[in-house]
């Protein structure tokens, strides 16, 4: 595997990338850990993040990863209003798959301060809310990288019915090894790994964010509709605001 032996900035990484379009064409009917490598050998390992939540279908994805290289950096974002579950999964899978390198970042104090002083920016906002605790923490964690590794599949739907395999994210490639799989793909890999699964599913949770915004998925209902229940907003906006 073409890993680069020593760091590069990742200005000069993206400066020798080959276009988003042309990667996608190459790699759209790759498996997932064929993606996950092509992406290593594009950018090198030390230029290359995987971003999870640690939620209901992150252990699959997680562990295709660590069956191509552990090393990949992992980034979770710590909103601080995370269920207490997805922190005790997270540390559950670090120690099941072997994970060496997760980064738990958090928004910064001060903005919180600023902006969210009382805690309630979720209910009066929760655009804002987003923001500050999802979009600019990530961009803060992404700086060091010039490609990113995330979860998201087709079958979701919504905004994400159509997604590429590899597509442009600011001066950042942005590889999605998981958009062509389906459900039973997914739940295929946690039976042979034995996974262990988020400790919500059994209450209902098929989809978890923060709690506040997240509420339990009725029988029939899109896996992803108990997030924001009620509001005209189906992302967090880090898919949808261009990594700088």
């Amino acid at each position: 595997m073409n890993v680069r032996a020593h760091p590069v900035s990742p200005q000069a990484v993206a400066g020798a990338l080959p276009p988003a379009e042309e990667l996608d064409r190459a790699l759209r009917d790759a498996t997932p850990a064929e993606i996950i490598a092509a992406a290593v050998r594009t950018v090198g390992r030390d230029q290359l993040a995987l971003v999870s939540s640690f939620g209901t279908e992150s252990a699959a994805l997680l562990k295709v990863m660590v069956d191509v290289d552990p090393s990949i950096p992992v980034i979770f974002l710590d909103t601080g209003w995370l269920f207490e579950e997805t922190l005790a999964y997270r540390d559950t899978l670090i120690a099941a798959l072997g994970l060496r390198d997760v980064r738990s970042i958090k928004p910064l104090e001060a903005t919180l301060s600023r902006e969210d002083k009382d805690g309630d920016l979720w209910f009066s906002d929760p655009d804002a809310c987003c923001r500050i605790r999802k979009v600019e923490p990530l961009a803060r964690a992404l700086k060091p990288f010039a490609a990113w590794i995330n979860g998201r599949k087709r079958f979701q739907g919504a905004l994400r019915a159509a997604i590429p395999v590899v597509e442009a994210d600011g001066e950042r490639l942005k590889f999605n090894p998981f958009a062509n799989v389906s459900r039973q793909d997914i739940a295929a890999i946690y039976a042979s790994a034995k996974l262990p699964p988020h400790p919500l599913v059994a209450s209902g949770f098929l989809s978890v964010g923060c709690m506040p915004c997240t509420s339990r998925t009725a029988e029939g209902e899109d896996s992803r509709a108990g997030r924001w229940r009620g509001r005209p907003k189906s992302e967090c906006g880090i898919h949808a605001v261009k990594a700088s």
